[in-house]
């Protein structure tokens, strides 16, 4: 049942006795303070580390072809390696319970006209899948279909950059445009979150791309996504295993490194999780020795502040108070004050992180944030800690006689 005289008399406590209170506020507020901005640096350092690696499938593997550098099998080296359409299907048949998408890729530079205007852009001849591997985003009418690529079909998705330069504020699909000297029809205009590098670029199915430019099944490069339940490590073993696998497909050394190159995110992926499992370690060694420091100074604070009324305690208990209100009364002014400063301190750290945000760029630090439920649960650690701190001295204090409290120094 709520109390309003108990509630109006903690209040008094806490108004009357403003320098203890403030004392036990700046404690905790501090400890919750120092808490969220080391943990939106520590935040802003992993987005970061995320942003590094650009907005495409972070589960990705890129497969190059080169040149040989050593004799193989009576072959000798400097030997061109020259994939086409016929490798993406092997690979499709050897991996494919482990192959999300994939894709085999024609890069072109081309000059692109429309009407009156003109520019320079690169062409990618890819299947449909490469929209889930690059993550575009159509923005108007559709992406590249398995029918585009059956039927070799002259169309092509501009990117919004490309939109902006050649349409102006004139509406593209449906439209022509000019492609070293054939018309293509504008089906779709996508958008890529990597802005304008990757939106100034044309797609057009492969299969046109291929017999525009050589009339062949050659392909530049494949890239492919694999089964994002993969750890780093399956990842890593994966792209290895496809990589000895072309080797053998195309008679080259196993130590031949310059004859088939992959790149795998994986890689990158596995030292971004190494850093920030240290990182977070690192802060939450230090976050966690701050929450320490502060629970030491509120259990400090309690223990003095309960001795300090060992007189007001024996008054009371003469007046007939029981020793379950006296602590009662105690520990809920603990709470208040934690509860309150508790939340003065997380509105001051996430101020700090928000105006310093612009300035934490400069340093790779960006977005810093934290999360509302972290500081909360430090802040309810700190309640409890405060708590525990006066329960045990309070409850002491309630159980000796009045006549001994009230000759306390």
């Amino acid at each position: 049942m709520f109390d309003l005289d108990l509630w109006r008399e903690i209040f008094q406590s806490i108004n009357k006795n403003r320098t203890r209170s403030l004392l036990s506020g700046f404690t905790v507020a501090f400890a919750i303070l120092l808490f969220a901005i080391l943990f939106g640096i520590a935040n802003g350092l992993k987005n970061t580390f995320k942003e590094a690696f650009g907005t495409d499938a972070n589960n990705s593997i890129i497969i190059f072809p080169g040149k040989t550098t050593k004799p193989y099998k009576g072959l000798q080296s400097g030997r061109l390696i020259q994939f086409k359409n016929e490798d993406r299907d092997y690979i499709l048949d050897e991996f494919g319970d482990n192959v999300q998408y994939i894709t085999s890729k024609v890069n072109r530079t081309a000059s692109v006209a429309y009407k009156g205007e003109k520019n320079t852009y690169e062409v990618r001849g890819v299947y449909p899948e490469y929209m889930f591997i690059e993550n575009n985003k159509v923005k108007d009418g559709r992406y590249i279909n398995q029918s585009d690529v059956t039927n070799r079909t002259k169309i092509v998705v501009i990117g919004q950059t490309v939109e902006d330069d050649l349409f102006k504020k004139e509406n593209p699909l449906g439209k022509y445009i000019n492609i070293g000297g054939i018309q293509y029809k504008i089906v779709g205009v996508f958008t890529d979150d990597e802005g304008d590098s990757e939106e100034r670029v044309i797609y057009m199915p492969i299969s046109t791309t291929q017999f525009v430019y050589g009339n062949n099944d050659y392909v530049d490069l494949m890239h492919l996504t694999y089964n994002p339940e993969m750890n780093s490590d399956e990842a890593l073993a994966f792209g290895n295993t496809i990589e000895s696998k072309l080797k053998q497909r195309f008679s080259v050394a196993r130590n031949d490194q310059r004859a088939i190159r992959i790149f795998n995110m994986a890689q990158g992926t596995k030292q971004v999780d190494i850093m920030t499992s240290s990182l977070t370690v690192i802060i939450l060694v230090i976050g966690f020795g701050t929450l320490i420091a502060g629970i030491v100074g509120i259990s400090n604070i309690m223990i003095f502040i309960v001795k300090e009324r060992t007189k007001e305690i024996g008054i009371r208990k003469a007046l007939g108070a029981s020793p379950r209100s006296i602590i009662a009364i105690i520990l809920l002014e603990s709470i208040i004050i934690t509860a309150i400063a508790g939340y003065v301190g997380l509105l001051l750290g996430v101020g700090v992180l928000e105006l310093a945000a612009p300035s934490l760029e400069t340093y790779f630090i960006k977005d810093p944030g934290v999360s509302n439920s972290l500081v909360v649960g430090a802040t309810i650690t700190l309640i409890v800690a405060g708590a525990i701190a006066g329960y045990l001295p309070a409850k002491k204090a309630s159980q000796i006689k009045p006549i001994v409290a009230l000759r306390n120094d």
